[in-house]
């Protein structure tokens, strides 16, 4: 039996869902931009359409990636708040109307508590926390400024559950992802959206660089998709929360994990027979 179709499904307006995916003419900053993650993302932001500022420490990455995207190369100390005021003004200066931040930058300090002085403490939140801050803090309002647009940080899934020797990391991501939600009240008046992916492992050249393949067929086999993440596959949602395809998304922490959060932290069993 077909049912009938009611005047309210012929009325409503309908939708080119690609098209919200456009970043057309748009100007992004991406922080982190030299490796990894960020050189996805300047990759997956470019290709929507949108003109990018790839911000990196590193010179010769920042100028790399912004060749590679026909970007802006913009050398800077993010946790600075002179170089984040820098930053921004280079952004309004080449792009009038600044739409968006993505931000990349965070380094996990590993370790057991015990073993913490005051500086490793006081450097895990400033390399977690502070340049996030400041992104909200200078962008936020230049965003709003424009008639607003989206700012997106890379959590971590140690924010949202205790991870074995990540305290201090854990408790930055945790303070991180409370962040995103509170300036996304703050903020969203005014037109400004505020999110975050919290990814599990992913295969960035920094954790190349310290863990074999041995350790990540182990990573995998705790995966139930099997394997790590690989940067891109954390690009894709950051572009998606960056777009008008998440138009009505703010103050989300996005699990891109491949499942590892679903799965209890329990013994593998093996039951015998039931009893007679």
């Amino acid at each position: 039996m077909v049912s009938a179709v009611t005047s309210a499904s012929v009325t409503e307006p309908r939708v080119d869902f690609l098209s919200l995916l456009r970043l057309d003419g748009q100007g992004f900053v991406v922080l982190g931009a030299g490796q990894g993650i960020g050189v996805q993302v300047c990759l997956a932001l470019s290709q929507a359409g949108a003109r990018v500022l790839c911000v990196d420490r590193d010179k010769a990455l920042a100028a790399a990636i912004a060749a590679e995207v026909g970007g802006v190369a913009c050398v800077a100390e993010v946790t600075s708040r002179a170089d984040m005021v820098r930053v921004f003004s280079t952004a309004r200066e080449r792009f009038n109307r600044v739409h968006g931040v993505v931000d990349i930058v965070g380094i996990s300090t590993i370790g057991l508590m015990k073993d913490l002085d005051d500086a490793a403490w006081a450097h895990q939140f400033d390399v977690v926390l502070r340049h996030a801050f400041l992104a909200l803090q200078i962008g936020g309002p230049l965003i709003a400024e424009g008639g607003g647009g989206t700012l997106t940080f890379v959590g971590s899934m140690a924010g949202d559950r205790a991870v074995k020797n990540q305290l201090v990391y854990s408790v930055a991501k945790a303070a991180l992802h409370h962040l995103v939600r509170s300036a996304a009240l703050e903020l969203g008046p005014s037109g400004v959206r505020v999110n975050a992916v919290a990814p599990g492992f992913i295969r960035t050249p920094r954790l190349n660089a310290r863990l074999d393949e041995e350790q990540w067929a182990a990573i995998g086999r705790s995966v139930p998709l099997g394997r790590a993440a690989t940067p891109a596959e954390i690009a894709a949602p950051l572009l998606f929360l960056s777009s008008g395809l998440s138009s009505h998304v703010t103050g989300q922490v996005l699990a891109v994990d491949g499942g590892t959060g679903v799965v209890g932290a329990l013994p593998d069993l093996k039951f015998g027979p039931p009893s007679p």
